[in-house]
């Protein structure tokens, strides 16, 4: 285990498969290649499971199917390991969670996002589906806060803890579910009779949890959540839709004056050179996205991030049209994640058109 764990990060690989019936598997740069050897057998998967795996977790496996947990590579990196089983076998994934924080300007965030950092309370979410580096983001996020801003406490809610944070200016308590508090929704209750400044809950993934995270925001706390959304527009869909119909108007305005932005992030392969690029769109909280989201006029918020570039908002096709033309992305990546793909089309083909037209002629070259 210890030799395919240093080959993940000697590689720089996202995760590690463990299956029975084909060799270990790592994914690098969204792709997946097999390790060169044998196939697993039901025998070899288990000993590479106990290997890391506490005698508790592998009985939660037994009875539940399955069991989550972080752990520590030496100095060299974390872990957050999946053990399941499949056709009666253990198996495993590993996703790597570099030791090192990346800057938000190395992410790639636009940066109207740092000020989001500043609120004195609110509901900052970053959605986005799995994998697509959310929780890289939150992580950077939470590290200029634990940086910049003087005596705040930070309390995050993660299952497992992914990154650590240190104290630095801020004063930072990380519980794990599971390990320190039950699940999410207790986790935020208890997080508020513990002097929060700053709350981080690591998924808004069930109706309790929503509801305490927005109870938190509203008690003035700057609340930090993903979903796994993509677009502001669907995001509050996704919350509104949560909760009974008898309460999704209250929801509806609650939203509208907690809410201070919705990120939301794709990680798409480079053409450029090898790894990935993270494209955002960002919606920012004004009276004319509020009044729409109180209206359940969600539909016409595109519209409002469109012509609101100077409160900081990008829409994601306007990200993915700038790295296009930066030349990190293929043209077939931009309209497949475009969200109005034929608009996208024909602003490609207008651009093409430019380009050849501003091309200089060149003579063309006899045929060999």
């Amino acid at each position: 285990m210890s030799d395919l764990l240093q080959l993940v990060v000697s590689e720089g690989a996202s995760d590690l498969h463990i299956r029975v019936g084909t060799p270990p598997t790592i994914r690098v740069h969204g792709i997946l290649h097999r390790v060169e050897g044998p196939s697993l057998k039901p025998e070899d998967s288990e000993e590479l499971m106990r290997s890391i795996t506490s005698e508790e977790h592998i009985q939660s496996t037994r009875e539940h199917g399955g069991a989550d947990f972080g752990f520590a590579f030496g100095d060299v990196a974390r872990f957050r390991v999946s053990v399941f089983k499949e056709k009666g076998n253990f198996a495993l994934v590993l996703r790597q969670i570099p030791n090192k924080l990346l800057t938000l300007e190395q992410i790639g965030i636009p940066p109207s996002c740092k000020e989001l950092l500043y609120k004195p309370r609110g509901l900052v979410l970053v959605t986005g589906p799995t994998g697509s580096g959310k929780t890289t983001t939150l992580a950077s996020m939470l590290n200029v806060v634990n940086e910049e801003r003087d005596e705040v406490h930070l309390i995050t809610i993660e299952d497992p803890i992914e990154y650590y944070h240190h104290h630095k200016k801020a004063l930072v308590t990380q519980r794990e579910i599971g390990v320190d508090v039950p699940n999410f929704a207790e986790g935020l209750r208890r997080a508020l009779r513990q002097d929060p400044d700053i709350i981080l809950v690591g998924e808004m993934r069930d109706l309790e949890t929503i509801e305490a995270a927005i109870t938190a925001a509203e008690t003035g706390h700057l609340v930090f959540g993903t979903l796994h959304t993509t677009g502001a527009a669907k995001t509050i869909d996704r919350i509104t839709n949560a909760f009974p119909t008898n309460q999704q108007e209250m929801v509806r305005i609650q939203l509208s004056t907690v809410m201070q932005a919705v990120i939301s992030q794709l990680l798409i392969p480079r053409i450029d050179k090898p790894g990935r690029v993270a494209v955002f769109e960002v919606m920012v909280n004004t009276p004319s996205i509020a009044a729409l989201i109180r209206d359940n006029k969600t539909f016409r918020i595109q519209s409002d991030i469109q012509t609101g570039a100077k409160y900081g908002m990008v829409t994601l096709d306007s990200f993915l049209l700038d790295k296009y033309q930066q030349g990190m992305i293929a043209r077939e990546e931009v309209i497949t994640k475009a969200q109005d793909p034929v608009t996208m089309q024909q602003k490609l083909q207008e651009l093409e058109l430019a380009q050849s037209l501003s091309a200089p002629a060149t003579p063309s070259k006899p045929k060999k």
